[in-house]
């Protein structure tokens, strides 16, 4: 017998314009599928995630619907794009009536709001470009790492200075960098200011975020996923602070807007800079946009972004 056709959508996450942001491709079933099928899938897609969403109740207040995402080598546990892309994919299809979507996920129900824009009109003809979608996800917490090989990692970023290296509950290194080649600290010495000083000169680290030319061979080496970098934006930018996150293991070299990765990022730079709200850039060839709201009370992190669907078909088999 054939197999009923699984419809799916292809979503550039954390973007208004097609072609940035990061892609994901989001599959809806009408029942579970076994892991192998599900691996296999996303094997094909071959892009940083891809996302299935199967259906568990749309009759309550806020329809909720099982979530899980996989890379093109392994499921993981938490995706912040591919939760993105999935909302979208349900909104602007209208799968779901709501302003509210809850998924089922391995980090327990996340949830999904479309935000209006103040002066967007209100008619779903307008969804594409008149609302953000805001995802309510866990923090993320930091701690020092037992790996302090900083000569190592500052080869793997091809000598990036390491100005401060810790590492995350999800097992990913998270360094600070700066502009310069290691000047301006000593080996084994973390500096914790908001803009790093090399010969006497204030420099904008966010530009090394940019500039950074990681070596994925090296970076395959280290324990945990993958290296997440970071550095204050340069003054007039609009932006707060850059970051960009390599995870060659799961077969993504670089991971072109992570949405997770700010759940660390966000109480990081609520110590350095004092506040709560941020609006980041990914600052990878792709880039994106992820306006960022931590609740401390709660240990939450609200991620809000755009999204465009740019493909869509079906799978046959």
């Amino acid at each position: 017998m054939a197999m009923k056709p699984v419809k799916y959508c292809v979503v550039d996450a954390f973007t208004d314009a097609a072609f940035k942001g990061n892609p994901a491709a989001v599959c809806l079933l009408e029942e579970e599928k076994d892991d192998k099928w599900l691996q296999s899938v996303a094997t094909e897609f071959n892009m940083s995630q891809t996302c299935y969403l199967t259906p568990i109740t749309l009759t309550k207040a806020n329809p909720t619907f099982g979530l899980r995402w996989f890379t093109p080598v392994t499921e993981v546990d938490l995706c912040g794009h591919a939760t993105l892309a999935a909302a979208h994919f349900l909104f602007a299809y209208g799968f779901v009536k709501t302003d509210t979507i809850e998924f089922s996920t391995k980090s327990g129900i996340l949830t999904a709001k479309r935000v209006p824009e103040a002066h967007a009109p209100n008619s779903q003809d307008d969804w594409p470009t008149g609302y953000s979608i805001e995802l309510d996800f866990p923090v993320l917490k930091v701690a020092e790492t037992n790996f302090a090989d900083v000569p190592a990692v500052s080869k793997s970023l091809n000598g990036a200075s390491v100005v401060e290296m810790i590492e995350t509950s999800k097992s990913d290194l998270f360094v600070r960098i700066s502009s310069g080649t290691n000047m301006d600290i000593q080996e084994g010495i973390f500096c914790s200011i908001l803009l790093e000083k090399n010969d006497g000169i204030l420099l904008p680290s966010g530009e090394a975020v940019v500039e950074c030319q990681p070596q994925f061979d090296q970076i395959k080496n280290f324990p945990g996923r993958g290296i997440i970098i970071t550095g204050p934006a340069p003054q007039g930018s609009g932006f707060d602070f850059y970051s960009r996150f390599f995870c060659p293991k799961f077969r993504i070299n670089e991971d072109p807007v992570c949405g997770s990765a700010h759940c660390a990022l966000a109480p990081y730079w609520r110590k350095k800079l004092a506040k709560c709200d941020f609006v980041a850039l990914a600052a990878s060839p792709r880039g994106g946009v992820v306006k960022v709201h931590l609740d401390e009370e709660n240990q939450r992190v609200f991620l809000r972004g755009k999204a465009v669907a740019v493909m869509e078909g079906s799978l046959l088999v």
